[in-house]
């Protein structure tokens, strides 16, 4: 059984094989001085670790794991599959991972290979054995970190897609099946034999896209599957095996990867300076890619990172210094370390490591900074981070492990992202198809829950529903006691089973939320014959067959008894479904001369829960708006908070309530306690009606006792 420690751990990568020069003792020695409690080490220097075919170099690392286990600093041991030696390179050239027109790719950076090769395979296996031998039994050692930030490439190589083509038959037993499911009378793509499929280089058709995406996520989480198993055949007992995600890769689908894992890792990065100031400045940044722009986009991150478990989970990397290329060198304010830490923290992190610990003096990533500066000598960013690993030591019992609260829930699905990657909806500023289109509906929800000050859990459609019947999934009944608010934006691949579960959670008394494209498309992305919302009509009272891109934001208006109160600066954006009202009451409409003749959102009783449409993808206010009437009352239980503060609330191990308070502005804040609480901290009491200060880029971290069971209160 896995164990993690009871605190929440604290520290960053370290590479002492990348120094010029001997500082061992050192590097050690400052790490102790600022509270560390881990490091993660091995995963990129394959080379180092085997510099020649069979020959393999072993014992460097010993001095480092026992310099560390003599400072109490936990090790995190990767695996360096990712980040292949020259000599296999140029041994093996086939294993080189092929793109769509057959090209190879380059050798010169990392994870080139087309990693289901049999040769690769064979000396991947053999390197993780030499190290997981050597190294499984020393001390410092707490868990493995298999591979890293896998499925950046969807192989095109000939073996990848001949085991593409046994997946089919697998799945479908014959051609004709093939035929009829995805559709190939079109454009006369029948087969008449398995060896007529083409490959993917020009495909067009959206269900071999999908079959294509999704047969390349499963290959991945084999492939991290495999490793762990290697791994776990060394590992001692309570030592956890992890790979770390970049949520954005293609080829992941983090959910059915981390099932095979003891722990969900993620390596969020976030822009910092100004980025980080609320209320936020004007200006979209949508959609996030592999660096977060905002506050709510952190909170994102993070409540990402926990849903593919749904609990918590480790940081494997975060930003040290300035992140980047060498022409982008922002580093944080004084205070925004702590805060962004904490933040995580409060969303399910019980382990923040930051990348790195040495800022490099060669590679790609020379000016990705570290804690250190090149000189090695500790400045700003040590000084700071060391503050934070004081407070980790004071409260980190409190707060590892932490289930953080959530006012509405959302589902997200990585095939219907997947299918949109291909064949978006929306189009970009450039009138083009937006290949980023599924997080352009998904997040101004999450954006708008957020900046309404309301807490939001994500949930994975196959968490709820599994067509595979590789997951219990959740009873609605239990669903809508649990998730009160659930939103449905952008399920567009989804089978009947998964529309009809949502039409269940609001007739047991969840309220349902569609948002744009959901319950369109079938679970092999076919347009669904049924009038739309596809087996939702009746629950939602509103249908549609008409739906236009926009061209420019659409003015809305309520009408007169809408909770929804939108100011004058609430518009629709992106899109519009043209749904027609059959049994249900008008929440917004567009001001516009055609498109006013079509409510933008809806809702409607069903059962005992309700379904609200909303038929476009929402502005900030829109968004807002819909969040606060969603959820009033929010789970935290603060009112009247200023606009750059934030609360986040959660139960840690021992039940009491936490409370972490950020004040994300140059200009200091105070707030009320809403109930009595004792600073983490610093020890001090707040008795309920307390003013609570907060200084420029604050956080405060207060305990509350457990409360009292509903039915007490």
């Amino acid at each position: 059984m896995t164990t993690l420690p009871p605190r929440v751990l604290f520290g960053a990568a370290y590479y002492h094989e990348y120094q010029p020069y001997e500082r061992l003792k050192t590097d050690l020695d400052l790490m102790a001085e600022a509270k560390f409690t881990v490091i993660r080490v091995g995963e990129s220097v394959w080379s180092t670790w085997e510099p020649e075919n069979g020959r393999f170099e072993l014992d460097w690392l010993q001095p480092v794991l026992d310099g560390a286990h003599e400072r109490g600093i936990s090790v995190v041991l990767g695996t360096p599959t990712y980040a292949v030696p020259p000599w296999l390179a140029r041994q093996y050239p086939e294993i080189a991972a092929e793109d769509a027109t057959g090209h190879r790719a380059a050798w010169g950076a990392r994870q080139e290979v087309d990693f289901t090769h049999p040769a690769f395979r064979f000396h991947a296996e053999r390197v993780i054995r030499a190290i997981a031998a050597r190294y499984a039994a020393h001390p410092a050692v707490i868990g493995f970190q298999v591979d890293n930030e896998p499925g950046p490439r969807l192989p095109h190589n000939h073996g990848v897609f001949q085991r593409f083509v046994d997946d089919l038959r697998q799945r479908y037993g014959d051609v004709e099946t093939l035929n009829r499911e995805w559709g190939l009378v079109y454009w006369s793509h029948r087969l008449s034999t398995w060896a007529d499929l083409w490959t993917p280089e020009g495909n067009a058709q959206p269900q071999y896209d999908l079959a294509w995406q999704a047969f390349q996520a499963r290959r991945t989480t084999e492939f991290i599957a495999w490793q762990a198993g290697v791994v776990r055949e060394y590992a001692r007992a309570g030592q956890f095996v992890t790979t770390c995600l970049a949520y954005g890769s293609p080829g992941l689908e983090d959910d059915a990867m981390t099932d095979a894992l003891d722990v969900t890792a993620g390596n969020p990065y976030y822009d910092m300076q100004d980025s980080l100031t609320l209320p936020e400045p004007p200006g979209e940044k949508l959609p996030q890619q592999w660096m977060a722009y905002g506050v709510w986009a952190l909170h994102h991150s993070a409540d990402r990172i926990y849903s593919s478990r749904q609990e918590p989970f480790l940081i494997t990397e975060t930003n040290a210094q300035a992140i980047g290329g060498s022409s982008d060198n922002r580093p944080a304010f004084d205070g925004q370390w702590r805060q962004a830490a904490w933040a995580l923290v409060a969303r399910g992190a019980r382990m923040i490591e930051h990348w790195h610990w040495h800022t490099l003096h060669f590679g790609t990533e020379t000016y990705w900074g570290g804690i250190l500066p090149h000189s090695g000598r500790p400045g700003r960013a040590y000084r700071e981070l060391a503050r934070l690993g004081a407070e980790f030591e004071r409260a980190g019992n409190l707060v590892a492990g932490i289930v953080p609260d959530a006012d509405i829930a959302m589902v997200y699905s990585a095939p219907s992202k997947w299918l949109m990657r291909e064949h978006p909806p929306l189009a970009g500023p450039d009138g083009g198809p937006d290949s980023y289109a599924y997080e352009g509906i998904f997040e101004p929800f999450y954006r708008g829950a957020f900046e309404a000050g309301r807490q939001v859990r994500i949930l994975h459609a196959r968490q709820l529903h599994d067509p595979r019947g590789e997951r219990p999934g959740f009873a609605p009944e239990s669903a809508a006691e649990r998730h009160p608010v659930l939103i449905a934006p952008g399920l567009y691949v989804a089978d009947d089973g998964m529309l009809d579960w949502l039409a269940a959670y609001a007739e047991a008394g969840g309220h349902l939320v569609l948002g744009p494209r959901t319950g369109y498309g079938d679970h092999e992305a076919r347009a669904r014959h049924e009038v739309t919302p596809a087996r939702l009509v009746k629950a939602a009272g509103v249908r549609y067959d008409e739906f236009s891109n926009l061209h420019a934001d659409l003015p809305l208006r309520t009408p007169p008894g809408s909770p929804l109160g939108l100011g004058t600066d609430a518009v629709a954006t992106r899109w519009v479904e043209g749904l027609a009202v059959e049994d249900a009451d008008v929440l917004a409409e567009y001001d516009h001369p055609h498109f006013g003749r079509w409510p933008a959102v809806t809702t409607r009783r069903h059962g005992a829960g309700r379904v609200t449409c909303v038929g476009t993808v929402p502005g900030r206010d829109l968004a807002r708006a819909l969040a606060a009437w969603l959820a009033p009352t929010p789970r935290s239980g603060w009112r009247d908070l200023p606009g750059s503060v934030t609360v986040s609330t959660g139960t840690s191990p021992d039940g009491r309530r936490v409370h972490v308070v950020h004040n994300w502005s140059w200009e200091p804040a105070t707030v009320t306690a809403p109930v009595q609480m004792a600073d983490a901290l610093d020890g001090g009491a707040l008795p309920a009606g307390t003013a609570v200060n907060l200084r420029a880029w604050d956080v405060r971290v207060l305990a509350a006792e457990p409360e009292a069971p509903a039915e007490k209160r």
